[in-house]
């Protein structure tokens, strides 16, 4: 845990932009795997880390708004829990580590939460995303779970985004560890993508790297020489010479700070000419984008900059033909860059993403477009000091896609498909990195991984 009155001060943050009535964040319980006593590792709800620091199951945090109390609901542990999982520290000695002196046992806070409504005061709190939470968060509030989410307080929520948003030094010192460990797994798998390797053994060997040296992966690991499918998790591929590597991977450590990092290798470790050209104008994409990242300026903006620098390389090649700028105005290049150029980073690696991307995302001002490409962008509105993002720009070549869109003869006037069709093999490429806005700018965060083709066939080498 961060020292307690970093907990204090963010509960203190929160209460000055509540209106009133009692804010309820629900902890984690424990989730079965495939019979009760089998459990996954438990994973503590992000908001309530957030505001509490607690990593135990089965707690509840309130913040009582109008009479100014901060309250921890939980029970002690009874001798059978002392047998199983050993010494346990109290309830009333955990909520001091997060500055709080008032606590209750657990099924008291029906009674609480039951006489708030009974008087007609606000009960806030945010949409669960898990089927227990939503159980519990019902009954509490004598509502049908199917409708719960209904009653989410957006007050909470703006006011949550607001404060998570912005990242303070400790978290980026917590983010920045994880990148380091993400170091080591991203290195790794480059040295081991040779040809005869299976895709498992390698995503097998980066995720006991994250738990050996931090925690848990942030997500699942996705590493596979069929780039063109942005999200694979199939891992049974072998690789073979002439393929590209996508290795998209990051961890999180015990206070769930989260890296997310994206590197593509050549198998064997020798860009093909081919290769090569593809990834350099990923690369510029990337760097091009970083470069713009500063407070004021609407992410949107460095997302078409981006899809501008990959219809440019396209263009140069003959993939793409015309004025890259139009036809990025007409979307042409949504045919090989379809998502969005990347997202916040935090406590979540979509961080907040829970809380619905229209409040964290979006806002008066910029909307979310409904195109195509553009729709898939998690984050548009302007950047501020403190926000943690990743630059992630790619370049797909997505067999199914492109025939839908050449039958459709889609955007021919931008697209040479002739010529596409003869990367029909190709695969995909993606370079990602987390960035820190800073008051005059962006920093890279964590230790600079390999990415320019110098630097990866330097590392790859035999």
């Amino acid at each position: 845990m961060f020292p307690s009155n970093v907990y204090t001060e963010r509960r203190k943050k929160l209460r000055s932009e509540m209106s009133g009535g009692i804010a309820l964040f629900l902890g984690n319980t424990d989730v079965a795997f495939n019979y009760p006593a089998n459990q996954y590792t438990f994973r503590q709800d992000s908001n309530f880390s957030y505001f509490f620091g607690l990593d135990h199951p089965d707690l509840a945090g309130l913040l009582d708004l109008d009479e100014g109390k901060d309250i921890i609901f939980g029970n002690d542990v009874d001798i059978t829990d002392i047998i199983w999982m050993g010494k346990q520290p109290t309830i009333a000695e955990q909520a001091a580590k997060a500055g709080i002196s008032v606590t209750f046992p657990l099924i008291e806070l029906t009674e609480y939460i039951g006489m708030a409504v009974a008087k007609g005061r606000k009960v806030h709190f945010v949409p669960t995303y898990r089927a227990e939470t939503r159980v519990q968060l019902a009954g509490l509030l004598a509502n049908d779970h199917n409708k719960i989410h209904d009653q989410a307080s957006p007050e909470l929520i703006r006011a949550i985004v607001k404060l998570r948003m912005v990242k303070d030094e400790h978290e980026v010192k917590e983010i920045e560890k994880m990148i380091d460990v993400a170091y080591i797994m991203h290195t790794t798998a480059m040295k081991m993508a040779k040809p005869g390797v299976i895709e498992q053994q390698i995503a097998g060997t980066i995720e006991g790297i994250a738990l050996a040296n931090a925690g848990p992966v942030s997500f699942p690991v996705i590493l596979t020489v069929n780039g063109q499918t942005l999200h694979n998790h199939y891992h049974g591929n072998v690789l073979s010479e002439g393929r590209m590597m996508v290795i998209d991977a990051g961890c999180e450590n015990d206070l769930h700070y989260a890296s997310d990092i994206t590197r593509t290798v050549p198998v064997g470790g020798k860009f093909s000419q081919r290769q090569r050209e593809i990834y350099e104008i990923v690369l510029k994409a990337n760097l091009e984008a970083t470069k713009a990242v500063k407070p004021g300026v609407p992410f949107r903006e460095i997302h078409l900059l981006a899809a501008t620098e990959i219809a440019k390389g396209l263009t140069a090649l003959g993939i793409m033909k015309g004025d890259p700028a139009e036809a990025v105005a007409n979307g042409a290049h949504t045919l090989f860059f379809p998502h969005g150029l990347g997202h916040p980073l935090g406590l979540d690696v979509h961080d907040l993403e829970g809380m619905g991307e229209t409040y964290v995302g979006y806002d008066d001002e910029i909307k979310r477009s409904k195109e195509f490409g553009l729709g898939f962008l998690r984050f548009g509105r302007k950047l501020q000091t403190g926000f943690v993002m990743t630059i992630e720009p790619g370049i797909y070549f997505i067999p199914e896609l492109i025939e839908i869109w050449k039958n459709e003869n889609k955007n021919a006037g931008f697209i040479n498909y002739e010529k596409v069709m003869t990367y029909l093999d190709f695969g995909g490429i993606r370079i990602e990195d987390d960035v820190l806005v800073t008051a005059d700018g962006v920093r890279v965060l964590g230790r600079p991984i390999p990415k320019t083709v110098a630097e990866i066939e330097e590392l790859m080498a035999p």
